[in-house]
């Protein structure tokens, strides 16, 4: 028997629970997973609640993110004992996922935690860092170098993948720019690094003009909307911005100026169906790149109890930087 939060469709309405369950509840699928660590993303916080069409069967056991060790492996190559982790692939989504004790998945998703990391600092990076680090790769694939004197930003910098990058790109060597609109996290931002500090409508304001002043070598958005058009007319000739979220909204009004006047290059990344090889190279600069201490500063810790209200803060934009979700016994 194992414990799970189980979320089923009643009467038109999403209700969520805890549940005792056995194995035979699990999915179909080729790997056993004794879970130790999850983690809570602004996604799963509205699978949790309701408030967003994240969940796509029922019942569901939300959670885009595991950690554990295997208890069976099947035929997969995995061995009972191995330490692996599991993100995106619709886990959590079309897939039980990580707010259980317990998890079966198909092999082809699950990662060995490289060396250097645990369950905990694996499901501390999680998705959010996960998808930082598929930022920068893309920008320095683009042209990216520490080189530069120039600022590189990133928006929405106090949340799980913007705290990320801030402390990924200060690790580098680039002078990082935090776009936040919340005062108190400046003293948090800088310790992680960033140098410069902005808040929101210094990006996202609304302009009728193509272009504007240059002032970004690159940048990791994480908002979307108004600030992603802000983004695009002041980037540097040739320069990148790697698209990742859309906190601020999904729609982009701009113009073709950034792109055929200045060359700037719209990054999209998708950490969900990743690639296999890309998936692994950048699991494994994370356990360089993204330093120990940065990455203890930005996290918070949980127990699966503590699900519904953390939910509810992370909604309302009252949590910073990371948050691990352990699998109590």
């Amino acid at each position: 028997m194992f414990r799970a939060l189980v979320v089923r469709m009643e009467d038109g309405r999403q209700q969520a629970g805890f549940e005792e369950l056995d194995e035979a509840a699990l999915p179909e699928a080729d790997v056993t997973i004794r879970i130790q660590y999850s983690s809570l993303n602004y996604k799963d916080a509205l699978a949790v609640t309701g408030q967003g069409r994240v969940l796509r069967n029922f019942p569901m056991v939300p959670g885009i993110d595991l950690a554990g060790t295997v208890v069976d492996g099947g035929s997969s190559g995995f061995s009972p004992g191995d330490s692996v982790l599991v993100t995106g692939n619709t886990v959590g989504e079309a897939h039980w996922g990580g707010y259980a004790q317990m998890a079966r998945v198909r092999s082809a998703w699950v990662i060995p935690i490289p060396n250097g990391l645990d369950a905990r600092r694996a499901m501390a990076i999680g998705t959010a860092g996960f998808t930082a680090m598929l930022s920068v790769m893309a920008l320095e694939e683009h042209g990216l170098s520490p080189a530069t004197a120039d600022p590189v930003v990133v928006t929405g910098a106090g949340g799980g993948v913007g705290s990320a990058a801030v402390a990924i790109l200060s690790h580098l060597g680039y002078r990082t720019a935090a776009v936040t609109g919340r005062e108190e996290l400046h003293g948090y931002l800088r310790a992680l690094g960033a140098v410069d500090l902005l808040e929101r409508r210094e990006v996202a304001t609304a302009s009728t003009r193509g272009l504007e002043k240059e002032r970004w070598a690159g940048a990791v958005d994480a908002v979307g909307g108004e600030m992603l058009a802000g983004l695009l007319r002041t980037m540097k000739y040739g320069a990148s911005v790697a698209a990742c979220g859309l906190a601020g909204g999904s729609t982009l009004n701009t113009t073709v100026f950034p792109f055929i006047l200045r060359g700037v290059n719209l990054l999209g990344i998708d950490s969900d169906y990743c690639g296999r090889k890309r998936r692994l190279a950048a699991w494994q600069r994370l356990t360089t790149d993204l330093p120990a201490a940065a990455l203890e500063r930005m996290t918070s810790e949980i127990g699966l109890d503590e699900i519904f209200t953390a939910s509810e803060q992370i909604l309302a934009g009252a949590v910073r930087g990371r948050t691990v979700v352990r699998m109590d016994a």
